[in-house]
Formats: structure tokens, sequence, C-alpha cells
């Protein structure tokens, strides 16, 4: 039996379609895999002052992309407070960058969540600030986790995977 027109047509058809959607899932999927060093970059901070990634060289950091607007993000906050004031005096440090529209609403989410740490910088909403552009972040929330050279250790790994990660690598003294 042979193929007719109609069939071939539509294996390629649907040849294209996966091939587009795998396209634009890996567009949307951060720029950066574990083992790659995370690029510098400045930023000023909530408290107006400027930081560099490089600042915390010697830590191990989560860099992480939040909203004050994303259900998720302000779900797993609390979750990441724990673990900062876990493992804070051990060497840990989270470098939050805000996707926002609004300064006031982010910087309420911060209180309202607990988020006490230093390092918080804001970009715009709509995903086209120069970190969300450098670390190919188009979707909320996302997380770095970086050793103390700053080269990622993971990337969106589960939070109970960071705390047992964060555990091995800065055991209690």
């Amino acid at each position: 039996m042979h193929p007719t027109f109609k069939n071939i047509a539509t294996i390629v058809a649907a040849l294209a379609l996966v091939g587009g959607l795998y396209l634009w899932y890996q567009n949307r999927q951060p720029r950066f895999i574990a083992g790659e060093k995370a690029p510098e970059f400045a930023a000023t901070l909530l408290d107006g002052s400027k930081a560099k990634l490089s600042d915390l060289h010697g830590k191990y950091v989560l860099l992480q992309f939040w909203g004050s607007w994303c259900g998720p993000c302000r779900a797993e906050n609390p979750t990441l407070a724990g673990l900062y004031t876990k493992y804070h005096d051990r060497g840990f440090e989270i470098f939050s960058v805000g996707i926002e529209a609004s300064a006031a609403a982010w910087q309420q989410a911060i209180q309202q969540d607990g988020v006490t740490w230093k390092y918080h910088t804001m970009e715009a909403q709509d995903f086209e600030g120069g970190l969300a552009r450098q670390y190919n972040i188009h979707s909320i929330p996302a997380i770095f986790l970086l050793n103390p050279d700053g080269v990622m250790m993971g990337v969106n790994m589960p939070l109970d995977q960071l705390d047992k990660t964060l555990a091995e690598r800065l055991p209690v003294r």
C-alpha cells in the first residue's frame, strides 16, 4: 500500500508542528544550564545602593526571578525565606530580581512575604529588562543556584532539592 499525498502532507504538517513547538519551548527556557558560569551584572537595589553579582563571590547564591503578581512565586517565597534564615550565616545569599509593573506592589510583597535579604532589584513586568533578557527569562518563578565561583549548580531545582544541596554544601559548623 502506497502512502497517499494526503497522508504524507499530514505527517509533514505534524512534524513541522512538533518542531515548531520544540523550538518555542527551547526559546522560553533559561539561557544557562548547570555547569556554566553565571554572567556578571550590576543592579540598583531596593535601598538605592548598587550591587554586582560578583560582590557575592565566595558564597552560594540563589538568583531568583519573581514577581509580586505571580502566585507560584509568592507561594515559594516563605520557603526561600526559611532557607535564607537557615543557611545565610553559613555562606548563602539570595539575589532577587522582581519582574514588576508597580514598585509599591513589589515592596509590599517583599514585606508581606518576609524575604528579608538585602539583594532585591526590580525590572519591567514585560520581561524586557536587561537581566530578564540576559538570562532568557520569559516566565517566573525562575531560580539559578550558583556555587562560590559563580558557576551554576542548578536551574529551577525543586525547593526540597535546593535545601538538600545547601545542607550538603553548607553543613553546621
